[in-house]
């Protein structure tokens, strides 16, 4: 019985000292890699979530999954991209490691979101509404109720996408074969847009065009496209929307009224003399919006 408790004593100091052994490993790979650079970092040291800028300043989160037998076993690597990087692994590899890949795969990815953020900010985006760093399409608005979707190779960001037209009537059919028929003329050396162009022809609409242009826009918040008219509001009765958020993936449009009652319902929004400043209900971006007393 004695030797028993013996053994099960012993195997007990034996798990206390591995644990102990991983606590430091990953204590001190950390320091390696900055703890300024750790955003989340599990109980057990077996989850950690790294952020990290690349070369264009954008941010992006990098979450690793440690096996108990690491550094034997390889870390799981998980991130916003649109595909994974073949993780190069030795027993003597360490988190660094791991991190310095990461960043390598980055670079590879720059022209990819270089030329996804021109078209955010160059067309009218429509969806994905909050796109992620991983997704590589885009839908545009091309006008007359008509849109384009466009997907862009993330190994060669700027070859021919592959391209769906949507809408009816004979538009569409135009733009359609327009794309078939010029599809050679794609160029690698051309601008994107200016590439785009030339297949269908056209200028694309930007993103200020079809807003001026468009009578639907609804409010974001009212869901309503023009404020009912009343004495209350004033120079505000029955005006359409005059807030647009300046994030172009979100460009969500919305009364400044209805957006000042709605900033003032959250708590963590801010006033400066006549102007609330918050975060839009949709992208959480910041916006900033001058109130008054509505009526004269």
């Amino acid at each position: 019985m004695k030797f028993q408790q013996d053994h099960t004593e012993q195997a007990r100091c034996r798990e206390l000292a591995k644990s102990s052994t991983f606590y430091r490993s990953v204590y001190s790979e950390i320091e390696e890699v900055g703890w300024e650079h750790l955003v989340r970092l599990g109980g057990d040291l077996t989850f950690l979530s790294f952020r990290i800028l690349d070369e264009k300043g954008r941010l992006h989160f990098m979450e690793i999954q440690l096996d108990k037998t690491y550094p034997k076993s390889p870390p799981s690597i998980s991130a916003d991209v649109p595909y994974n990087f073949d993780l190069q692994w030795s027993i003597n590899s360490r988190l660094k490691d791991v991190v310095q890949q990461f960043q390598e795969h980055l670079e590879k990815l720059q022209e990819f979101w270089s030329t996804l953020d021109d078209i955010d900010k160059s067309l009218c985006v429509i969806g994905p509404k909050q796109p992620s760093r991983s997704i590589s399409h885009r839908q545009i608005n091309i006008g007359n109720d008509c849109f384009i979707m466009l997907c862009i190779d993330a190994n060669n960001p700027r070859s021919l996408p592959e391209c769906r037209f949507m809408g009816s009537g004979p538009f569409v059919g135009s733009l359609r074969k327009k794309w078939q028929r010029n599809s050679r003329k794609w160029t690698m050396d051309k601008p994107y847009l200016e590439n785009l162009a030339c297949l269908l022809e056209t200028q694309l609409p930007r993103p200020t065009d079809v807003l001026k242009n468009d009578q639907q826009v609804e409010c974001g918040i009212c869901y309503a496209q023009c404020l009912p008219v009343d004495d209350e509001l004033g120079a505000k009765s029955g005006s359409g929307t005059d807030y647009t958020c300046d994030n172009t993936t979100c460009s969500k449009a919305f009364h400044s009224v209805c957006l000042g009652d709605w900033l003032r319902s959250i708590t963590t929004t801010r006033q400066s003399f006549n102007v609330l400043f918050g975060n839009c209900p949709y992208c959480s971006d910041p916006v900033a919006v001058k109130i008054n007393n509505v009526k004269n």
